[in-house]
C-alpha cells in the first residue's frame, strides 16, 4: 500500500539547508516528526525520497512502506549488528504499533550516522503536548504480573521534554507544514592533521604511538568518548606491532562488535589478509601473523593452549573496558606482561568514570608505571555535533554524582539521612537524577541506556536515597519478586512456565526446586552505590538496614541480591547478615564471573526455608569445587567456605593432624579430614582479623585452594613433589597449633 503524501512534505528546501550546512561544518542534524501514523510516514518518506543518501537505514518494528523500497530495514532488537558501519540517513521509527522507543537500540545506532548525516525520530504526536502513553517497548519491562500499558511514563516524558528544549533539534510536529527550523551547525576551525597518515587527529596519532611501543609491566589506558577513534586507533597500532615482528596479538570485549572498527583498520591497512569471524590473518615477510578476538570469559584459559608460553603470552588489547568486571581486568594485568585497556567516558558499553574509580588504584599499585592517553578531538563528526549533544541528554550518557568536594563539604556539614525518593518527582529534577543516576553508573561495570529507563519507570521498583543535605551520597534500587500463587509456583518448578522478570526467585525455584521461593515475597537489591568520598562510614549497611526495616509494612517476607561472585563484594553480604543460596556453574560470558545470590530475612535471623536453602549450598560446595568449580578463584572459593557450621575438632582429630605435620602419610588419603580441620579453623575465625592477615594466616587461606580444588602443583609451581609434600606438611603443623591453641 502506498502511503498518501503529506502536503507539508511538498517543499523540501528546508532539508537541503540542515544537510548542506551539516556537511560544510561536519555536524550530523535531527529531525523530530511528531505526528499521526500516517502523517509521519509520510514525512520519512519524503525526507527519504528527497535526495541520494548512502546506507539509508530504517529502525522499527513496522515496514517504511512501498515508496522506500530502497532503505534497509533493521529491528530494533538487532541494532548493535551496525556497530562499526556508517549511515547517512537513519530513521528511528519509535511510534510505528508493535514498536517504541528502544534505548539501547538509539544508544547503539545514534554513532552510526556519519558527519553530514541526519537522523530523524519519529515519535507519536502526543509527545509534543508532554504526554506519552507506554509503548510496546515497555513489554521488556512489565514483568509479572503486570502488562505494558499499566507502567509508569516518566522515562518517555523526560524524552519529550528533552526534543523540546534543544535547539539544534529540527521540530516538526503534526499541524506545521515545514519543521520549526533549529540551530544550524556554526564554523569553527578544523583542527591540523597529524604527521601519521593513517591517523585523523593527533590524540589518535599520540594514542597509536604509545601503543605500538608498548612495555613490560607498563599497561597504557585509553580513555575516549564515542567517535573519538580509540578502536581504530587499536586496530593501527595492532598492525604496526606485526610489522615490527609479532605474530599473535589478542583482543577481547564484552562484545565483538564493538571491535568491528579494529579489524576494518586491519583490513585497511592489510589489503592481501585474510578476515574471517573473529580472527585477521595476514603473511609479513614470511611470517603467518594473525590477531584473534577472544571473549572475556575465554582469556584466561587461552593461556592454556599447547602453543602458547605462559612466560611471554601474546600482546593483549581490552576495548571497552569499563564494561569488564574490576576482578577479570586485574587477573589479566597479572597475566600478560604487555596489555593495553581501552574505555569509553561516557557511553552504552559502560562507564569510564566507574573504571578510573575501580582500576586506576589497582593499576597504581601493581604496575605503577602505567600510562593513560586521552583521547578528546572527535574522529567522525566535528566537535559541537548535535546528534551527539542530543545522544547524551536523552540517554543521561553525562550523569555524574556531585564531586569529591562537595561530597565531603556535605559530610562536615550535614548528618546523613535517608529517605525513599518519589520517582515521578525524580525525573523532574534534571539536576537530582543526573547525580542519583551518576552514582548508579559509576558503581556498576556495566550500564546500559534501558537502565535508566529500569529506574523511573521499572514495575515494582522503589528508591532508597542517603543524603547529606541535598548531596546524593549514596542510592539502593531494590526490584519487588515472587508472591506467585501456588499453582504458578508448581509449574515454574515443572520447567512448565518461566514468566517474565524475577530473576532471584525464579532461579532458585527453577534451579534449586524450592517452590516457596516464588510464593515468598522479596526485595532484590538491584544495585547499591556510596559516594567515593563517603565511603567507610556506614552508609552502605544504613541503606540495606533501611530497606530492611521498610520491608515488613509492604508484605515483604525476604531481601535478596544477585552479582558475580567476588571476594570483597561477598564480603560485604556477610557483613550485612545475607547468606549464599545459589553459585552458577558457569561464567558470564561477558563479566567472565559465576553468579551468586544471596538472602536474609528483614529480621536478619530466624527464617528456616533461608537456612535449608543455604545449608543446601554449604553441603554441595566441597563437591563442587573438586569439580565444577574446580577453576574458581580461590579468594572467592574461600569467602563462600566461611559460611555454615564450624566443625568439631575432636581429639582424633587433633591427633590425625599432628601425624600427618609429623610426616606420616600422603595429602590424597588425608584431605578428607585436613577439610574438616582446614573449616574449623576458617570458620572460627572472626572475619574482621582477615583485613591484615600475617604471612602464615594468608599461606593457611590459600592451601584451600590445595585441599578443596586439588590445586597443588598450580600453587606451589616452582617446587618438586618433595618439596611440595614437606609445604603440606608444614601448613598441617601451623593449622594443628591454630586449633589446639583455641581449644
Amino acid at each position: 500500500m502506498r502511503v498518501p503524501r503529506d502536503d507539508a512534505a511538498a517543499s523540501m528546501t528546508w532539508l537541503a539547508t540542515l544537510v548542506e550546512a551539516c556537511q560544510a561544518q561536519d555536524h550530523r542534524g535531527v529531525v523530530w516528526v511528531a505526528a499521526p501514523g500516517e502523517q509521519a510516514l509520510a514525512r520519512a518518506c519524503a525526507i527519504h525520497r528527497s535526495r541520494e543518501w548512502h546506507a539509508p537505514l530504517w529502525a522499527g518494528e513496522g515496514e517504511p512502506g512501498a515508496d522506500m523500497p530502497a532503505i534497509d530495514r533493521l529491528p530494533m532488537s538487532q541494532a548493535r549488528s551496525r556497530l562499526g558501519q556508517e549511515h547517512d540517513l537513519l530513521i528511528f521509527d519509535a511510534r510505528t504499533p508493535g514498536s517504541g522507543f528502544d534505548p539501547d537500540a538509539f544508544g547503539a545506532l545514534s554513532g552510526t550516522v556519519r558527519a553530514g548525516g541526519l537522523l530523524v525520530v519519529l515519535t507519536p504526536a502526543e509527545w509534543t503536548t508532554g504526554t506519552a502513553h507506554p509503548d510496546n517497548d515497555y513489554a521488556r519491562l512489565a514483568h509479572w504480573p503486570h502488562d505494558a500499558h499499566s507502567l509508569s511514563v516518566h522515562y518517555l516524558t523526560r524524552l519529550a521534554r528533552v526534543l523540546h528544549r534543544d535547539a539544534g533539534v529540527w521540530y516538526w510536529p503534526a499541524e506545521r507544514r515545514m519543521p520549526r527550523p533549529g540551530r544550524l551547525p556554526s564554523s569553527e576551525a578544523s583542527p591540523p592533521r597529524p604527521d601519521d597518515t593513517a591517523c585523523v587527529t593527533a590524540d589518535q596519532a599520540a594514542a597509536v604511538h604509545r601503543l605500538t611501543r608498548l612495555r613490560r609491566r607498563r599497561p597504557v589506558v585509553l580513555s575516549a568518548d564515542r567517535g573519538r577513534g580509540k578502536s581504530a586507533a587499536l586496530g593501527i597500532a595492532a598492525a604496526r606491532r606485526l610489522q615490527a615482528g609479532e605474530t599473535l596479538l589478542w583482543v577481547t570485549a564484552p562484545r565483538r562488535a564493538s571491535v568491528e572498527p579494529l579489524f576494518a583498520r586491519l583490513a585497511a591497512l592489510f589489503p592481501h589478509g585474510h578476515r574471517a569471524e573473529g580472527h585477521f590473518q595476514v603473511t609479513l615477510a614470511s611470517r603467518a601473523c594473525e590477531v584473534r578476538f577472544l571473549a572475556p570469559d575465554a582469556v584466561i584459559e587461552a593461556l592454556s593452549a599447547p602453543d602458547v608460553d605462559r612466560r611471554a603470552p601474546p600482546t593483549l588489547f581490552v576495548d571497552e573496558a569499563a564494561a569488564i568486571p574490576t576482578p577479570l581486568l586485574a587477573r589479566w594485568l597479572e597475566a600478560f606482561p604487555r596489555l593495553a585497556f581501552a574505555t569509553t567516558v561516557h557511553g552504552y558499553e559502560g562507564t569510564g568514570r566507574g573504571f578510573q574509580i575501580r582500576f586506576y588504584a589497582r593499576l597504581s599499585r601493581d604496575t605503577p608505571d602505567w600510562r593513560e592517553v586521552r583521547l578528546a578531538a572527535p574522529v567522525r563528526w566535528a566537535e559541537g555535533d548535535p546528534l551527539e549533544r542530543l545522544t547524551r541528554d536523552m540517554l543521561l550518557l553525562d550523569a555524574a554524582p556531585a564531586d569529591d568536594a562537595e561530597a565531603t563539604a556535605a559530610l562536615a556539614a550535614s548528618p546523613v539521612h535517608i529517605r525513599w525518593l518519589d520517582r515521578a518527582a525524580l525525573a523532574e529534577d534534571e539536576s537530582m537524577l543526573a547525580a542519583l543516576f551518576g552514582l548508579l553508573v559509576q558503581a556498576h561495570y556495566r550500564t546500559t541506556p534501558g537502565d535508566l529507563r529500569q529506574l523511573l519507570d521499572g514495575p515494582d521498583v522503589r528508591l532508597a536515597v542517603a543524603y547529606a543535605g541535598t548531596t546524593c551520597l549514596g542510592v539502593c534500587q531494590v526490584q519487588a519478586e515472587g508472591g506467585f500463587p501456588e499453582d504458578l509456583a508448581e509449574r515454574v518448578v515443572l520447567g512448565e512456565r518461566r514468566p517474565r522478570g524475577h530473576l532471584l526467585a525464579q532461579s532458585l525455584a527453577a534451579h534449586g526446586g524450592w517452590q516457596a521461593a516464588l510464593t515468598s515475597r522479596w526485595w532484590r537489591i538491584m544495585r547499591i552505590a556510596v559516594h567515593p568520598a563517603a565511603r567507610r562510614r556506614g552508609i552502605g549497611r544504613a541503606l540495606v538496614e533501611a530497606v530492611a526495616e521498610a520491608a515488613p509494612a509492604a508484605g515483604i517476607d525476604r531481601l535478596g541480591v544477585s552479582f558475580g561472585a567476588e571476594a570483597s563484594l561477598i564480603a560485604f553480604w556477610h557483613r550485612q547478615g545475607f547468606v549464599s543460596l545459589r553459585l552458577g556453574l558457569t561464567r558470564d560470558a561477558a563479566s567472565g564471573e559465576h553468579a551468586l545470590m544471596m538472602g536474609r530475612s528483614p529480621a536478619g535471623a530466624g527464617d528456616g526455608s533461608l537456612e535449608t536453602w543455604a545449608h543446601a549450598l554449604q553441603d554441595a560446595l566441597p563437591g563442587l569445587l573438586a569439580f565444577e568449580l574446580n577453576a574458581l578463584e580461590g579468594e572467592v572459593a574461600t569467602a563462600l567456605l566461611r559460611e555454615g557450621p564450624v566443625p568439631v575438632v575432636s581429639a582424633a582429630l587433633a591427633a590425625r593432624l599432628a601425624h600427618y605435620a609429623r610426616g606420616a602419610g600422603e595429602l590424597s588419603l588425608a584431605r578428607p579430614w585436613l577439610c574438616e580441620a582446614w573449616l574449623a579453623w576458617w570458620r572460627a575465625r572472626p572475619a574482621v582479623d582477615d583485613e591484615t592477615p600475617c604471612e602464615e594466616t594468608r599461606a593457611l587461606r590459600e592451601w584451600a585452594s590445595v585441599l578443596f580444588q586439588g590445586r597443588d602443583a598450580e600453587t606451589t609451581p616452582s617446587r618438586g613433589r618433595q618439596a611440595r609434600l614437606a609445604h603440606w606438611r608444614h601448613m598441617a603443623a601451623a593449622l594443628h597449633r591454630r586449633l589446639t591453641a583455641t581449644a
